[in-house]
């Protein structure tokens, strides 16, 4: 098979962003721990490429939304599968989160992450807390679609 010589660009932008504090619970940002390292237990998806072509990943943004204690957010690649079995996820990245305080005044800083990945049909960045926070993270990605 002769290798792709041609760049491949996305047909579209894909930004999307995590809604419930994982798994589908509680509406809102992301609040609760999971201290697994492995991609398992409660988790928030943050992207979910393309069912057909599959999808780009620029990157990630985390923002506080008010006080927060110091956490760190683990990326994970998932297969599409069920994030419940281990061989489904890789950790690919971390970002830490300093400790935050709620002003109206000042600005909460952006936490950013570039990914730059390729990611088949179906896969998803699933995204989990070091430790429980107050206020929680919206977190969000900026992507495109093959």
């Amino acid at each position: 098979m002769a290798a792709n010589t041609l760049p491949i660009y996305s047909k579209a932008p894909d930004v999307e962003w995590g809604a419930t504090d994982g798994n589908a619970g509680a509406a809102g940002p992301l609040k609760t721990a999971n201290t697994a390292k492995d991609g398992t237990g409660t988790v928030l998806t943050v992207f979910t490429a393309d069912a057909t072509n599959g999808g780009f990943v620029y990157k990630l943004i985390a923002r506080a939304v008010g006080t927060n204690t110091t956490s760190v957010l683990r990326i994970f690649i998932n297969n599409g599968s069920t994030n419940a079995t281990l061989a489904n996820n890789s950790l690919i990245a971390e970002l830490n989160l300093p400790g935050t305080t709620l002003s109206e005044t000042v600005a909460q800083p952006d936490y950013e992450k570039d990914l730059n990945i390729a990611l088949p049909a179906g896969y998803k960045i699933n995204v989990t807390l070091g430790t429980t926070v107050a206020a929680g993270y919206q977190v969000s990605v900026v992507g495109g679609i093959y």
